[in-house]
């Protein structure tokens, strides 16, 4: 399976660098997994095999006058070839709608960069059934190329996000069934994500791994996660 760890605004360089050595003691435990981890910007540091480390976030230029933002200028001091894009966080509360989101992922496929592409739904879409849920779903692809080789597409319910809720077993099934027919991508679940679901959601056809938020933020509790998921 495929575990990307989340951090947004937690962790410093400093424990970004003890939770990989943390993770680092248990290679035979993930010698079968992918395995990632996206700290935050200031946390970048090279990866260290078998723990690839990507961006959460970079604007699409090499470098340049984009004040608060990297480029690739600054992912190619540490080798870092893997991106977040789409996140619900950043289209609801950064504004990144669908055509900047596009362009992104446009700029990242150029340089060849492995994307893990967000999408999800709102509350009131999930409330109107799983018509609703796959068409409003299907406006999030909008420019992007789901059969680029280096694409994995996360699906991340927002009313599952941080709150404690996943979606049921049946929910995350249908919904990524629906997403096999669109795409042979790799399809992580995220969404609360945590040790008390992730041995069903492991089980899940067509669930090919997990974007994981606030359960991978101790090194310990996300190797359990692997664990348990095996």
């Amino acid at each position: 399976m495929i575990f990307a760890a989340n951090f947004k605004t937690n962790h410093t360089r400093a424990s970004t660098g003890e939770y990989i050595e943390v993770l680092l003691l248990e290679t035979s435990l993930l010698k079968d997994d992918a395995v990632y981890i996206f700290p935050p910007t200031s946390a970048l540091q090279a990866s260290k095999e078998p723990i690839k480390i990507g961006a959460q976030n970079a604007y699409m230029t090499q470098n340049g006058a984009y004040t608060g933002e990297i480029g690739l200028d600054q992912l190619d001091e540490f080798a870092i070839r893997t991106i977040i894009i789409g996140h619900s966080e950043r289209r609801e509360i950064l504004a990144e709608s669908q055509e900047f989101i596009a362009k992104k992922f446009q700029f990242f496929k150029e340089h060849n960069f492995e994307i893990i592409y967000c999408i999800g739904e709102p509350p009131e879409i999930r409330e109107r059934g799983d018509g609703a849920v796959l068409e409003y779903l299907s406006t999030q692809f909008e420019g992007i190329d789901t059969n680029y080789e280096k694409i994995m597409i996360a699906y991340e319910p927002i009313w599952a996000i941080g709150t404690g809720k996943s979606a049921t077993i049946d929910e995350i099934s249908i919904t990524h069934n629906a997403l096999r027919e669109l795409t042979k991508a790799p399809l992580l679940y995220g969404g609360s994500v945590n040790s008390n679901n992730i041995q069903q959601i492991a089980k899940i056809d067509n669930v090919d791994g997990v974007l994981v938020g606030s359960a991978s933020l101790n090194a310990k509790d996300f190797l359990e996660l692997i664990s348990l998921s095996k």
